[in-house]
């Protein structure tokens, strides 16, 4: 497994809006048609995408930005959730997914049945850190180790004064209240990633597998989709629950963690250099960009509960000018001002200069089926 050496995140760098420029749109036969940022591509039709709710403010700005500049394209997307996504693509009712956990083996076998033989590609988009999210009067914010969180939620802990909370706590004053966790009912790649977090650094305590569906086993509430269990938590005293930080920001108290002996607070700088520390998963093709997370680091100003969410994209498209299409839009996504445009509306840090030209390479190999 290979670092991956992206560059310095922690200033989150973003990509040189020269080095961006588009290639030929297309395959070996390209049209030519050619793009820099949001600049109008000349390309037309609708682009159909499913997927990640997490994504849902950064997929608003950038389907703003490249209809503005692109007047007879058009992006749809729905948020339905990562599992719904990466299902819509497979079974060709989408024509990209976003999502918030890399195809699995099975489903990067599946995809060759729609996408042609070389299957389909896990190209990172976004980076954002998931918040522990919780609604306390009088508190806005609290530091909490991994296997408190992991008690939490497994209905191990169930007031907020708990001894375990106020250890980590002093001089805080914690409420006699009931914990209400609150969990995706959805196939999540957040709820993925949360649980991935836990079973690697609490083990002990969370003895479930890592995985997009919540443990049948478990108590709680539950609501579908990011905005969902933020409006079920900021409805109800006491519940916490997990969400992309951009869903979460100045509605709900949040939590630091502990990494290593300090207690990082949540932002879009320590996910990046989070992702900085990680390396690119093994076994995947060559323009497969799955990142594995490596959420026991103890570096410094990192905060390990981070997803990068990605677009599945089919390595090859029945026409041209469905390549154009995916290529123009996706690039854009991938450019500075792709990139600056979801920092603003959704907190996210914007991919590295090195991520974000393996990006673009990924993009511009997708061909037309032969």
């Amino acid at each position: 497994m290979k670092a991956l050496r992206f560059g310095r995140l922690s200033a989150v760098a973003v990509v040189a809006a020269g080095a961006l420029a588009l290639s030929a749109c297309g395959s070996d036969n390209a049209t030519g048609t050619q793009t820099s940022g949001a600049a109008g591509s000349g390309v037309t039709g609708t682009l159909t995408g499913a997927g990640s709710s997490a994504q849902g403010a950064a997929m608003d700005a950038w389907k703003t930005g490249f209809a503005a500049a692109n007047s007879g394209a058009t992006v749809q997307y729905s948020p339905d959730g990562s599992g719904a996504g990466r299902k819509a693509l497979l079974d060709g009712s989408a024509q990209f997914a976003g999502s918030d956990a890399a195809l699995k083996d099975e489903e990067l076998e599946k995809a060759k049945e729609i996408c042609g033989p070389e299957g389909a590609i896990d190209v990172p988009v976004y980076i954002s850190p998931i918040a522990v999210a919780f609604n306390l009067p009088e508190v806005k914010e609290l530091k909490l180790d991994a296997e408190t969180i992991a008690n939490i939620f497994r209905g191990k802990i169930a007031k907020w004064n708990d001894p375990a909370i106020a250890k980590l706590n002093e001089g805080v004053s914690l409420p006699d209240l009931k914990v209400t966790p609150v969990h995706r009912s959805d196939d999540s790649g957040t709820t993925k990633n949360f649980t991935e977090y836990l079973s690697a650094v609490a083990p002990s305590v969370w003895t479930d597998k890592a995985d997009g569906e919540w443990p049948s086993s478990l108590a709680g509430e539950n609501a579908k989709g990011t905005s969902g269990v933020v409006k079920v938590v900021t409805d109800t005293p006491g519940a916490v629950t997990y969400a992309d930080d951009s869903a979460v920001s100045g509605k709900l108290g949040t939590a630091s963690l502990k990494v290593g002996e300090e207690f990082v607070k949540i932002s879009a700088e320590a996910a990046a250099k989070a992702v900085e520390v990680s390396k690119q998963a093994e076994g995947r093709a060559a323009n497969d960009l799955a990142i594995k997370l490596d959420r026991k680091t103890t570096e410094a100003g990192t905060y390990p509960l981070v997803l990068v969410s990605y677009h599945v994209l089919c390595t090859t498209y029945a026409d041209q000018k469905t390549v154009d299409l995916v290529k123009a839009f996706e690039n854009y996504v991938v450019s500075e001002e792709g990139q600056k445009a979801a920092a603003e509306s959704a907190k996210s840090a914007p991919l590295s200069s090195a991520l974000a030209e393996k990006a673009k390479t990924a993009i511009d190999s997708i061909k037309v089926k032969s």
